[in-house]
């Protein structure tokens, strides 16, 4: 499994299709046998292309807007790729993004980091991984 970094890659995934959604997320995905246009806006592509791999790639979403505390965001990251891993074997040949879509009520999560956010955020990107594997 290869992690997404450059904002094109970010932005070729995004451009592909919504496979699954959960109240909180959505899972974006790009074949990566197809041409992948680069948008001008992008840096420069190096010559391998995008994805220089045949291997599953995963990308994670958290934007501010969502997760206000950066302590949040990095637990909401260190989850989506915690559970990737996990089901890495039921996807195929592509990249993906996992995408936070709206936040977490902070009257029932109050802590920025909690063990039942953690939680809560694990059930539900399982639920998104085993709804995107039946699509992928």
């Amino acid at each position: 499994m290869q992690r997404l970094k450059t904002r094109a890659q970010f932005q070729a995934v995004l451009a592909g299709t919504i496979i699954a959604r959960t109240p909180h997320f959505a899972l974006h995905r790009n074949q990566l046998d197809t041409k992948i246009p680069v948008p001008e806006t992008a840096e420069p592509v190096e010559p391998g292309g995008l994805f220089r791999h045949q291997d599953m790639w995963i990308g994670a979403m958290v934007p501010k807007r969502w997760a206000k505390r950066a302590v949040t965001r990095n637990a909401i990251k260190r989850q989506i790729y915690t559970v990737c891993a996990d089901f890495s074997q039921l996807y195929p040949q592509a990249a993906f993004v996992v995408r936070l879509r709206s936040g977490f009520a902070r009257a029932q999560f109050v802590s920025a980091v909690s063990d039942q956010l953690r939680q809560a955020v694990r059930h539900e990107i399982q639920t998104l991984m085993q709804a995107g594997a039946k699509e992928a």
